[in-house]
């Protein structure tokens, strides 16, 4: 069983038994990572039923991911000040709340308003649940574990949300995958106010402000930009005018931090090696493996002619793996260490993807669908626990919830990026058609780019990330 770290909470109540605490943040970050995806099977439903534009349906899920995204930073840094249990109870109430609206929203504007509020509720709750995770499990093989729960739970999510979507609207309406949030969120909400203890820096430090809008909307306006990509493409104005004032905003704001005496990411902290390399390979990993469920669903019904429930079903395989994979990983991290686990899962997971690029419009499901993605969903769970580890283990407790906001945002910003650059891939190598050919290619072309840049992300764990036999 999980032991508690040896940590004085706030106004000197007892911790409460680590394994249940580990719980309440595995199933914050759950719901969170579920709402990226539980929404991609219901976009039709909801566009017969409130009349959604095409532009309209884009921003049912952009909305949420740039939200999510560009107050991931903010959020963390909130939770080292104010508190971890409060920012983790403000954001999962404010999520709840925004569910609820968005399931009863009657117009396009109101469902867009509410997934934007639900993604900035996202941003201040994902960093809190690391955080809380990390706080209440001491360094070494019992924290790995911890951490090692913490993503399978969140990789289980990302991995459930069609099928989670495919039952909801099949048995219920589209109104339900936004629904579901509500009852979950209450039965969390009451289960942390009554069991987690509060926890912070404690060092009376101020909110960086200026940072705090700086970062935000620099990585909103990024975001914007890759949202864009798929429409616009690479060239356009609509596209490269965010993306450059994103990076102009944020070079404004690494100026910023430089000379701030309490900045919200003290740059000192990209100094630190385990911290700077982790995230970068988090970054790059996210940016290849985030595409494969997006892509897995549409070659499933685009191609293969799967309904949304069939297809989810077709990808509960995979789902598996990354659980168990993420579950076994901190087996082998004291044994052959963090860096060579995190490089042999990465590899593995280059080799599905390589393996799912031979895909054919009629290949046979085992070795089409679900062998390939056990590979490459196994070297993810066996990747990113050890990535996680030695991200936070080389950040003072004062900075733990900025760290573990940069972690998230490392992830999701990677995907993002990612997501549309295979994307735009993709559909150049199709050529605009929808023949299951044509599409097949551009799948098969994406997976391949994946595959390669997998690859670059091992050779830079090995170059890059402290070897050590720990996550420590």
């Amino acid at each position: 069983m999980l032991r508690a770290a040896d940590a004085t909470p706030i106004a000197g109540r007892t911790s409460p038994p680590a394994w249940l605490v580990v719980a309440l943040a595995c199933a914050g970050q759950f719901l969170v990572v579920l709402d990226v995806s539980v929404v991609n099977v219901a976009l039709p439903s909801m566009r017969a039923d409130l009349g959604l534009s095409a532009s309209g349906l884009q921003w049912v899920v952009n909305a949420y991911s740039i939200a999510f995204a560009g107050f991931m930073l903010l959020g963390g840094r909130a939770g080292d000040l104010y508190g971890r249990k409060r920012m983790f109870l403000a954001g999962l109430g404010l999520f709840t709340l925004a569910s609820l609206a968005g399931g009863l929203a009657q117009e396009e504007w109101e469902l867009l308003v509410a997934r934007a509020v639900q993604g900035l509720g996202a941003a201040v709750l994902a960093p809190a649940t690391l955080t809380i995770v990390t706080s209440a499990v001491p360094e070494g093989p019992a924290r790995a574990r911890a951490i090692a729960t913490w993503t399978a739970v969140g990789a289980g999510g990302g991995a459930a949300g069609g099928l989670v979507g495919g039952v909801l609207v099949d048995a219920l309406s589209w109104r339900w995958v936004l629904l579901i949030n509500v009852p979950v969120g209450a039965v969390v909400l009451i289960g942390s106010l009554l069991w987690l203890a509060e926890s912070r820096a404690g060092d009376g430090r101020r909110l960086d402000l200026p940072g705090a809008l700086l970062v935000t909307a620099g990585l909103g306006s990024l975001a914007y930009g890759i949202a864009q990509t798929e429409a616009e493409g690479w060239t356009a104005s609509p596209t490269l005018v965010p993306l450059l004032a994103g990076l102009a905003l944020i070079g404004l704001f690494l100026v910023v931090e430089a000379r701030t005496a309490a900045p919200l990411m003290p740059l000192a902290l990209l100094r630190v090696r385990s911290v700077a390399a982790a995230n970068a390979a988090m970054f790059l990993s996210g940016s290849a493996m985030f595409g494969m469920w997006f892509f897995m669903t549409l070659y499933a019904q685009n191609v293969r002619g799967y309904s949304p429930l069939e297809a989810g079903l077709a990808l509960v395989p995979s789902s598996l793996a990354v659980v168990v994979s993420a579950q076994i990983a901190p087996r082998f991290m004291p044994v052959i260490g963090a860096r060579t686990l995190a490089v042999l899962g990465t590899l593995v997971g280059a080799a599905g993807f390589g393996w799912q690029s031979t895909l054919t419009t009629d290949g046979p499901y085992v070795t089409a669908i679900m062998l390939p993605g056990i590979l490459m969903m196994l070297g993810a769970g066996l990747a990113i626990t050890p990535l996680a580890s030695l991200a936070t283990s080389g950040a003072a407790a004062g900075e733990a919830g900025v760290v573990s906001g940069l972690v998230n945002t490392s992830r999701t910003m990677g995907g993002s990026l990612g997501l549309a650059v295979m994307s735009t891939i993709a559909a150049a190598r199709s050529a605009g058609s929808v023949a299951p050919e044509a599409l097949t290619e551009g799948y098969a072309l994406a997976f391949r780019v994946s595959a390669g840049v997998l690859v670059a992300a091992a050779v830079l764990m090995v170059v890059w990330l402290p070897g050590r036999k720990s996550g420590r």
